[in-house]
């Protein structure tokens, strides 16, 4: 059964596999995004992420369609401060307090809802204007625009100011068998302060079930291919990238990015299959843990 963790102090409850909504092809007419997300909802799902950067907003605009009738059922998290040039061709950092109090009501337009359960900072450097990204949240937070805040990062550094200095209830950062940096200290720092995690690339770019190896975040191609034999030894790929990074009482919900319906089953038929504490031991003692080497 499908469990639901407490979001840091607040008062919602995630689904402890969350759907990573970036993954959406809107052309895909086999595996609509709005069939998709329904059926994920059916498997148990509550928590759906996306952001405004994603597909220029379409993304949104898929995700509010597709759980607009089921709405009061979900828990949906997007993402600010990035925005698109006017020409299209990227996009830049903007992370004021203009942008997040304005943007805000674009994202709730194109979400078809009144308020964002989780709205999340989608990057953050240290010499952002911090105070003012926190008030920013703290006023939305107040007139009922959205319900909790986060921050989406990997820098220990800009994660450490926002412990310190906000009352946000979740960091979105890679963790997996493969990228273990958030465990030299970021993982105990946010459980000591009752801030949840929400980790993404859990399966490290799909390397820990079917995709082939390459280097990665440190780790030789060797070395990643060690890793996939010791993951398919441990009898279940999914079930063994998922429990590895839950194990850590911080981590409240993997957020996996799915795409098919055939990849949306595989995962809730295989996630909570029972992968042994011994196991998942000799998992974390296969390869040198890795460090972030910026931005501490």
């Amino acid at each position: 059964m499908m469990k639901y963790n407490p979001l840091g102090t607040s008062d919602l409850k995630i689904s402890q596999i969350g759907f990573g909504c970036m993954s959406l092809e809107i052309q895909n007419k086999k595996d609509s995004p709005s069939s998709l997300l329904r059926k994920a909802h059916d498997n148990g799902i509550n928590f759906f992420d996306t952001a405004d950067l994603y597909d220029k907003g379409l993304n949104e605009e898929l995700v509010g369609k597709a759980l607009a009738s089921i709405r009061d059922d979900v828990l949906i998290a997007t993402k600010v401060g990035n925005v698109w040039k006017e020409d299209g061709s990227g996009w830049e950092w903007n992370p004021t307090k203009e942008l997040i109090l304005t943007e805000v009501n674009e994202s709730l337009r194109r979400l078809q809802t009144d308020h964002i359960d989780l709205y999340q900072l989608h990057g953050g450097t240290i010499d952002d204007p911090i105070d003012d990204i926190i008030e920013a949240f703290e006023q939305l937070k107040k007139h009922g625009k959205i319900r909790a805040y986060g921050i989406s990062s990997i820098r220990p550094n800009v994660i450490r100011e926002y412990v310190n200095r906000s009352n946000i209830d979740s960091v979105m950062m890679q963790y997996s068998l493969l990228d273990r940096r958030p465990e030299e200290e970021m993982l105990d720092l946010l459980a000591k302060n009752n801030v949840s995690v929400v980790t993404r690339e859990t399966l490290a770019k799909g390397m820990l079930i079917d995709k082939p190896a390459k280097d990665y975040l440190g780790y030789s191609k060797a070395e990643v291919q060690k890793m996939q034999s010791a993951v398919k030894d441990a009898e279940n790929p999914i079930a063994a990238s998922i429990q590895y990074v839950q194990q850590h009482p911080a981590v409240a919900s993997a957020v996996l990015g799915i795409r098919t319906q055939a990849q949306l089953a595989d995962i809730m038929q295989n996630y909570e299959v029972p992968i042994s504490e011994d196991k998942l031991e000799d998992l974390s003692s296969l390869l040198e843990p890795n460090m972030y080497e910026k931005h501490r």
